[in-house]
């Protein structure tokens, strides 16, 4: 299977939730083709009541390739395990990145194994080998301040051993959550970190992500609100910018509707508030209304019907998300929860996206 792209592709960095997985599902087929995500398989968890963890690794991770395989099938994907802890070992003994390849091949995925400089050695051993198995290639993640070391052609032929060749590799600049502003001169910065880049003409593919989506709901103070996407708006001028020097184009990829960082947070305490997050063309546009658990889901309607009003909406062909928000709207489906207000605006930044990436390279 062919696992390469160019710069008109879109590489979006999920965590393999309910929400992630379902949003993934209802994909158009068109969407599809213009997507490998960057799958990152979900922390394990914590129970504050009992004060322990609430899966073993074994329950934790016996799910995964079978879920991967059901709502992705036998498409390319990139599969990190950065947020499992580094000490964590199956019931049998075996690294929990060896474990999921395993099963990730005997499900016929094709995931491409991730790596980054800052995993331990048994880390990089085990996606060494799962590559070198699967023969799919490796994918290196490397953030900004990383790949602007003047050492790290050095890092690369540490992590991607001598047996596997830079042209069966992919490159992820993962730029996280920066500040972004001012876009011009971050647009300046990141492109002289591309002109640097080892092996530029190389990878097999190589794409830049990054977000500008709020850490937490709790900074959004009035509704509705727009919050640019910055993380595009850079990539737009960066493209510019690459394209004048001559470089090579990346693909474009992001955290989706979700901020990078992850927060363990005792859910016995949290109120979540009620919010309808809606992707335009430049920015998010975001819905809020009071916590959940005193107000209940019943006010996803009024957000829904708020939000069809608006310009920004674009009907409910638009998307399988685009649909559940028509539909909320006339009380023709059920409020749902939580995960079912993440696959929809999940569902919804995936169609959008892509046709944004597939548009702005278009003859």
């Amino acid at each position: 299977m062919n696992t390469s792209f160019d710069h008109r592709h879109y590489v979006p960095c999920l965590r393999w939730k309910q929400g992630e997985y379902k949003a993934v599902s209802l994909l158009s087929a068109p969407a599809r083709d213009l997507i490998t995500p960057l799958i990152e398989v979900p922390e394990k968890g914590y129970d504050f009541e009992t004060q322990s963890d609430k899966k073993t690794i074994d329950e934790h991770l016996a799910p995964f390739a079978k879920r991967v395989r059901t709502t992705w099938q036998q498409r390319p994907c990139f599969v990190d395990l950065k947020l499992i802890s580094p000490e964590e070992r199956m019931d049998s003994g075996i690294h929990p990145v060896k474990y999921v390849f395993e099963e990730l091949n005997a499900q016929g995925c094709a995931a491409i194994p991730v790596t980054a400089p800052d995993r331990d050695l048994l880390y990089q051993r085990a996606v060494r080998q799962a590559a070198t198995r699967d023969k799919r290639g490796l994918c290196v993640r490397v953030g900004l301040e990383e790949a602007a070391k003047p050492d790290f052609k050095s890092t690369i032929g540490t992590l991607i051993g001598e047996h596997i060749a830079v042209e069966e590799c992919d490159l992820i600049l993962d730029l996280g959550a920066p500040n972004f502003i001012p876009l011009d001169g971050f647009a300046e910065l990141v492109g002289a970190v591309v002109d640097r880049l080892p092996f530029l003409a190389r990878w097999r593919t190589f794409a830049v992500i990054g977000t500008a989506f709020p850490p937490t709901m709790a900074v959004i103070k009035t509704s509705p609100v727009e919050v640019p996407r910055n993380e595009w708006l850079l990539f737009k001028k960066l493209v510019r910018n690459l394209t004048k020097a001559k470089l090579r184009l990346p693909a474009f990829g992001d955290y989706v509707i979700n901020h990078p960082a992850v927060l363990q947070l005792d859910m016995r305490l949290l109120k979540p508030s009620g919010t309808l997050r809606y992707t335009g063309d430049d920015s998010w546009t975001i819905l809020k209304g009071p916590n959940v658990r005193d107000h209940n889901f019943t006010q996803y309607v009024d957000h829904c019907k708020s939000l069809m009003g608006l310009p920004v909406y674009r009907g409910s062909t638009f998307s399988k998300g685009d649909e559940y928000i028509s539909e909320c709207a006339r009380r023709r489906v059920s409020t749902g929860n939580l995960s079912t207000w993440r696959w929809v605006g999940t569902n919804q930044h995936l169609e959008k996206v892509a046709r944004d990436v597939a548009s702005l390279f278009a003859a």
